[in-house]
């Protein structure tokens, strides 16, 4: 069985970025726009939680250097 590569925070961008522009520019048909925000919204849940995850990492380190 083939592993799953991990999503990176930079591909999720770019997957909203290209859903943004498909939409923008009417290239996504009425039937598509369903899967098309909800794909967008896992996106954005996902770049949320990386912003988070990555926000506490850097405050314990911050922490640790002003010990």
């Amino acid at each position: 069985m083939a592993e799953k590569k991990k999503q990176t925070y930079a591909q999720a961008i770019a997957e909203l970025e290209e859903i943004v522009t498909k939409l923008q520019n009417n290239e996504c048909e009425i039937d598509e726009l369903k899967s098309y925000t909800t794909r967008a919204l896992s996106l954005l849940r996902f770049c949320k939680e990386k912003l988070f995850e990555t926000d506490e990492e850097v405050k314990k380190i911050l922490e640790e250097l002003e010990s």
